[in-house]
């Protein structure tokens, strides 16, 4: 990809495939051409080797943990990774009690000492600054259901990482259009 975006990584979860969805929507899998990503985060819950395999034909690099439905017990619970400029937790979410919780999610990020931190569990995007650190949650790229609801709302997030700034782009597909929110962050 262009230098202009610096290094895209793709930020994704909670497939839940086949269980709770048959497959990712065929709008957002055209979006998923191979080697246009530098980097794969992926908040866990592939459920099937299957999903890790399509994710590997993505990008050369493919950082996963282990969701609670995920087949594969060999993915860990928690992962840092250095991308540019940025230190960048990765866990499911299962973990943090409440689901979501600002102050505990804050608890997570100060113990992995991060810039940002990505959970999924939720099913619910959100991009988040809190207490000068970011949060992000991608969502479910299946729009699979979740124990706190059935109106899931199928996202993703790719992260354009330049220098000391991160842009955001949260992908959601209503019906059959994909509507794209951007926001960025910059490192202190």
């Amino acid at each position: 990809m262009s230098n202009d975006f610096g290094e895209l990584v793709l930020v994704l979860g909670d497939f839940h495939i086949p269980h709770r969805a048959a497959s990712i929507p065929e709008k957002f899998q055209r979006m998923l051409v191979p080697n246009k990503m530098q980097h794969i985060l992926c908040t866990g819950n592939l459920v099937t080797k299957e999903q890790y395999d399509e994710l590997r034909g993505l990008a050369p690099n493919v950082h996963v943990v282990r969701g609670d439905f995920d087949d594969d017990t060999t993915f860990p619970d928690s992962k840092v990774v250095q991308i540019g400029q940025f230190k960048i937790g990765l866990i499911h979410g299962h973990q943090i009690i409440p689901w979501g919780d600002a102050h505990s999610l804050a608890m997570i990020q100060r113990q992995l000492d991060v810039d940002i931190l990505i959970t999924g569990n939720t099913h619910r995007n959100e991009v988040n600054e809190y207490e000068g650190k970011w949060f992000i949650n991608p969502g479910s790229i299946t729009g699979a259901y979740s124990t706190l609801t059935t109106d899931v709302t199928p996202s993703f997030i790719l992260l354009a990482i330049q220098g000391s700034k991160v842009v955001t782009y949260v992908y959601e597909l209503h019906g059959d259009q994909v509507d794209v929110s951007k926001s960025e962050f910059s490192k202190a």
